[in-house]
């Protein structure tokens, strides 16, 4: 399995919302998850695909697999950098790694990955002939 290099990352900056956090202006944990697809998709869209553009191809990517490990909270109004990249891609599945940082100091937030399955619209699993992962390949190293 391949190690993202840190020059491997996409970074995308955005700023914690008010209804990401709790009263105490803490984000919420689960908002991790979706920072993690934030970063996967606009990763992706850099590199010219969306997921819109996948589904019309018949190619669904569920996720399989979660973790997220908290460094540090994140408050109200922090801007962030959601730094992704691929970490292992096979014909069957790829996994994203993913950063998140708090920009005005750089401090680590969470990392975690996220692992999704390439699967067909009946939820099949697709082994063979898969242009999204042959997609990625192109820019994966």
């Amino acid at each position: 399995m391949k190690t993202a290099e840190i020059s491997d990352f996409f970074t995308y900056k955005t700023r914690v919302r008010y209804g990401e956090t709790d009263q105490m202006g803490v984000a919420y944990y689960g908002r991790y998850l979706d920072w993690f697809e934030t970063g996967r998709t606009e990763l992706c869209r850099a590199h010219g695909k969306t997921y819109s553009d996948w589904e019309k191809d018949g190619i669904l990517l569920p996720v399989v697999e979660a973790n997220c490990r908290y460094k540090s909270s994140l408050f109200y109004d922090d801007i962030i950098d959601i730094a992704t990249a691929i970490k292992d891609l096979s014909n069957v599945s790829v996994t994203f790694v993913n950063r998140i940082t708090r920009e005005s100091s750089g401090k680590l937030a969470a990392e975690g990955w996220t692992r999704h399955a390439f699967v067909d619209r009946s939820g099949k699993l697709m082994r063979k002939g898969n242009a999204l992962a042959d997609w990625m390949t192109g820019w994966y190293k």
